[in-house]
């Protein structure tokens, strides 16, 4: 397994191989065929991202595929004269509009024992008019991409296509102790509470979760990458039960309710560590039930809410 981690190449010419026409089950198929050694398993896709495209002329014949090489060449440093020239040119700009399709593979018991692959699926879409009358830039940057500019239809001008984006072993990501921010730390608390409670005993950690992977580069130049878990939960994620509101019997069913949703025990607890939204009220009606007459929690789970209240985290 190590050997394809390090072997990118062979994913990205897979990708670009693959008919993203045929939708994401192919992909997997495509997957399954070439790495048989590897259990991977499409889990999520994640959209609403786009990068910028190239040019194209009023037919939509291609000037340029790459929207910043072509601007720089034409304007020789002078937006304003860029505008001036291509006015009356009909061109317009897109955009390759994004989606991320995320796979997973244990490689072990342990719930950060994963691999993670992220595969984009991209699509060149018409954007915007190239130019418009009263529209003045004040730089390049504003004129690649504008914010306040009459947008157009995201029309698709070229075929959807694959592009290998990255393959992250999450445990050795974990086990890096040079990175000892607040937010790492709380990460490896997730994993850690994950092991501890029920909600282990079923499937592996990486078919209910990804982590979402942001490069950064700090003051002193050093590079980071920030990780947040994601539920791979299918569509909106549902509200959490309101602990202001209930208690007992009716809390303990509309807990065993959401669990049930989303396929493993204590996912509550879970999603709500994992929602900048979410309101601990929940937690701490649990807690005030679980000090009274009632106990629909399972001692482990407790003994992880219980660490919890002592010294809350999120994720």
């Amino acid at each position: 397994m190590v050997s394809l981690i390090e072997d990118y190449g062979r994913i990205a010419e897979l990708c670009a191989a693959a008919d993203a026409s045929q939708g994401v089950a192919a992909l997997g198929g495509c997957l399954a065929r070439f790495f048989p050694d590897w259990q991977f398993s499409y889990v999520l896709t994640r959209g609403g991202w786009h990068r910028l495209g190239g040019v194209v002329d009023a037919d939509y014949r291609r000037v340029s595929d790459n929207i910043l090489h072509w601007a720089e060449s034409a304007s020789g440093g002078n937006v304003e004269a860029l505008v001036a020239d291509y006015l009356d040119s009909g061109f317009f700009a897109t955009h390759l509009a994004g989606k991320t399709h995320y796979f997973t593979a244990p490689t072990g018991d342990g719930p950060s024992d994963f691999v993670q692959l992220e595969i984009e699926e991209l699509q060149e879409v018409l954007d915007r008019p190239l130019v418009a009358r009263d529209w003045f830039p004040d730089n390049m940057e504003e004129f690649l991409d504008p914010l306040d500019y009459p947008r157009l239809e995201p029309e698709p001008v070229g075929p959807a296509s694959y592009l290998f984006r990255r393959i992250t072993p999450i445990s050795g990501l974990l086990e890096r102790r040079d990175d000892t921010s607040q937010r790492k730390t709380n990460l490896r608390r997730f994993f850690r509470d994950w092991e501890g409670s029920s909600a282990c005993d079923g499937e592996h950690f990486c078919r209910h979760w990804v982590l979402a992977l942001q490069e950064y580069v700090d003051s002193h130049n050093e590079h980071h990458l920030n990780a947040k878990p994601i539920s791979t939960y299918s569509g909106k994620l549902p509200d959490l039960p309101r602990g202001g509101l209930l208690r007992g019997a009716e809390l303990a069913n509309a807990l065993h309710a959401y669990d049930r949703e989303f396929g493993f025990p204590f996912a509550w607890f879970f999603i709500m560590l994992s929602r900048k939204s979410a309101n601990y009220t929940l937690a701490q009606a649990v807690l005030r039930d679980q000090q009274g007459a009632y106990d629909y929690l399972a001692a482990r789970d407790l003994k992880v809410l219980r660490r919890w209240e002592e010294r809350p985290y999120s994720v």
